[in-house]
């Protein structure tokens, strides 16, 4: 108020969109110095892809992936948000990485699935993806050499396992690779000019029960059908007026469909977890899981016989699952996930002692923690 008041208010806009200027002009300076940067770094990665072909290498490491990452939220010191640098970053090495090969992506279909975005979480827009319209073909791609990674859901913090995914395992060759922990927050897209003139609402079961209080409070009126996915869903809703679908917000983008109600989830803390296949597990990054399936002749005391060399080492189990062994009638399969990698002692010690007294056991992978941050 002083300054107008000896300047005058036009004075000072003049002031203010000058100094504006000079620093959109700095900003325009770095963003020249940050493209001139990235050419800098794909012309490096390049280099690494000659050499890697030429010592027959592994194409994409995605330790080294993960150790770029832990390392740069680690150095920043803001005020650039920590939680931004993974998905930027992520993009840039997708995009370097597609000059040499583009990473092929098996996934969960059509387009914008969860599944699918979180394989982008992962991989990034510059991979290629494969949408399948199941986890077994998933897998299939994977093995066949169709595609250099598979992305499978394991389990929802709502619904729970996805027993599918585990069976697959007992006689796939592949391993885990990753996991990605996506947040699952569903909306209702339709092109209706109200919730009144919904007159029914397609999505996939899981996601129909992750909204079943929200759907019988605001549309009790409207029929409620299942799909095979919520981007299928979507897609229902894109040609029928009065149709509304339950999807994410990409699935709205990709297929051009209203968003009527943001976050309709009837818990608002729900994740889905994904695993990452592939052919070859991933090495130590310092901050890993590993997760085995095994089998175990009944008796008393088997179970606490088999568990005993994790808290013997000290290692954390976070995750215990049991199958029927479809082979083998009232046997059973765990599944468990446990914190460390099978390269750490410790982990080495104790899958050992395990393996002495297992029926069968099958160490699935050694990977990266999920994160969940975008």
């Amino acid at each position: 108020m002083v300054y107008h008041a000896l300047y005058g208010k036009d004075v000072m806009m003049n002031v203010y969109d000058d100094y504006l200027q000079q620093l959109r002009d700095q900003i325009d300076k770095i963003d020249d110095q940050l493209l001139e940067l990235l050419n800098k770094r794909a012309e490096l990665v390049l280099e690494i892809g000659k050499i890697k072909k030429l010592d027959q290498r592994r194409f994409h490491v995605l330790e080294r992936e993960e150790a770029i990452y832990q390392r740069l939220v680690n150095a920043n010191p803001g005020p650039f948000p920590s939680a931004a640098i993974r998905p930027i970053f992520r993009e840039i090495i997708s995009a370097s990485l597609s000059l040499e090969k583009t990473l092929t992506i098996a996934c969960l279909g059509p387009e914008a699935t969860f599944c699918h975005i979180a394989a982008i979480q992962q991989f990034g827009e510059a991979a290629s993806y494969i949408h399948t319209r199941s986890i077994p073909d998933i897998f299939d791609e994977v093995e066949r050499g169709r595609a250099d990674y598979g992305v499978v859901p394991i389990e929802n913090s709502t619904e729970g396992v996805v027993n599918l995914t585990l069976d697959m395992f007992i006689e796939s060759p592949l391993h885990i690779c990753a996991e990605v922990l996506l947040e699952i927050s569903q909306c209702l897209l339709s092109h209706a000019p109200s919730l009144e003139d919904i007159t029914v609402v397609y999505s996939h079961p899981q996601a129909l029960a992750q909204c079943y209080n929200w759907l019988a409070k605001n549309l009790p009126h409207a029929e409620i059908k299942e799909t095979f996915s919520t981007a299928m869903a979507a897609k229902m809703a894109q040609e029928q007026p009065h149709v509304a679908a339950i999807a994410s917000e990409f699935a709205a983008k990709t297929y051009g469909v209203p968003v009527c109600r943001l976050r309709i989830e009837d818990n608002p803390h729900n994740f889905t977890r994904f695993w990452v296949i592939g052919s070859t597990s991933p090495g130590r990054t310092g901050c890993d899981k590993t997760s085995l399936m095994l089998s175990i002749k009944d008796g008393v005391g088997a179970l606490y016989n088999i568990l005993a060399p994790f808290a013997d080492n000290g290692i954390n189990l976070t995750k215990i699952e049991s199958r029927p062994f479809r082979k083998k009638p009232w046997e059973y399969i765990f599944f468990i996930d446990l914190e460390g990698h099978q390269e750490d002692q410790p982990v080495s010690r104790a899958i050992d002692r395990v393996t002495a007294m297992s029926q069968f056991i099958k160490v699935l992978g050694s990977y990266p923690k999920g994160s969940r941050l975008l």
